[in-house]
């Protein structure tokens, strides 16, 4: 399945992207707290960075340069615990606000550094009539499920974006009133795929402390015996990873390492910091109790 393809899936499977609502090009936001992180343009991109409005949000595509944007919380309620934000959209839009920062700002409330991660993505027609074209062109062929060996196995580029965000957060850990070794990742859907590419790949230098996966893939993996803490939030209607199997729990489970997963009867997929009435929306306090139960809500010592 192509990142678009999963763009397309994602729209029809989400409640709260269901609602009758356009996309609407609105100008890049300006973005001053932003810092690239050094790993260069998309190779071979020629469409340039868009962003759009719809369903009360906004969404960026064509990201070609990456970066992070800081969310510091109170210095006076700071843990030193920082959490890297990964946005969903296919690898090919992120979710900027619902699924980043949002996130992050509601981290930073609970004395959490968060630093929201523009990633690289995978590039879509640069014009927004002709992207809506090819998105309902793909529509009307249908939307397989996504192949989510194949999509994790081609994230270089994205990869090396999470790399990087360590690599300046433990650079800059003493300004940023940061634990270096409590720097950990929640994603989102698409995001969810990189934060579980980031803990499994075995790199030294991005190696989180913990990790959120929440409404993505729960395919089975090879744990490492060092595997960081997992917390796992889906929806039992999530049309793209809520009737497979529980692979990904059994595989934490069976390498004898921390998981908590919660798996809510209703709230679709993409749901995020949207406020719903199902009990999905509830998945960010559990995230934050779960935080609290391994201390990582409070300072260090």
């Amino acid at each position: 399945m192509t990142a678009t393809a999963l763009v397309l899936a994602l729209a029809a499977a989400s409640p709260a992207l269901a609602q009758a609502d356009r996309m609407v090009a609105i100008a890049v936001p300006s973005q001053p707290d932003a810092i690239e992180l050094g790993t260069g343009p998309l190779p071979g991109a020629t469409a340039k960075e868009s962003w759009h409005s719809q369903y009360n949000s906004v969404f960026a595509r064509n990201v070609t340069v990456a970066t992070l944007t800081p969310f510091l919380p109170d210095p006076a309620k700071a843990s030193g615990t920082a959490v890297i934000v990964a946005p969903g959209g296919g690898f090919t839009t992120l979710s900027m606000q619902n699924e980043g920062w949002d996130v992050a700002r509601a981290l930073a409330a609970r004395g959490v550094a968060a630093f929201v991660l523009k990633y690289r993505l995978n590039q879509t027609p640069g014009d927004m009539a002709a992207y809506q074209r090819s998105l309902q062109e793909r529509a009307a062929g249908g939307a397989p499920r996504p192949n989510v060996a194949a999509m994790m196995a081609n994230l270089g580029p994205q990869l090396a974006d999470a790399r990087a965000a360590f690599a300046l957060i433990r650079g800059r850990a003493s300004e940023w009133h940061v634990d270096p070794a409590r720097i950990g990742m929640v994603g989102f859907s698409a995001g969810a795929m990189l934060t579980m590419a980031t803990t499994l790949n075995g790199a030294a230098d991005a190696k989180p402390a913990f990790v959120g996966n929440v409404y993505g893939s729960l395919a089975a993996v090879t744990v490492p015996a060092d595997a960081p803490p997992l917390f796992v939030a889906l929806a039992a209607d999530d049309p793209l990873f809520g009737n497979g199997n529980f692979g990904l729990i059994e595989s934490w489970r069976a390498a004898k390492r921390p998981v908590e997963f919660h798996f809510f009867e209703q709230g679709g997929h993409g749901f995020g910091m949207y406020p719903k009435k199902t009990t999905s929306t509830g998945w960010f306090d559990e995230f934050a109790r779960w935080m609290t139960m391994h201390d990582w809500m409070k300072p260090a010592g």
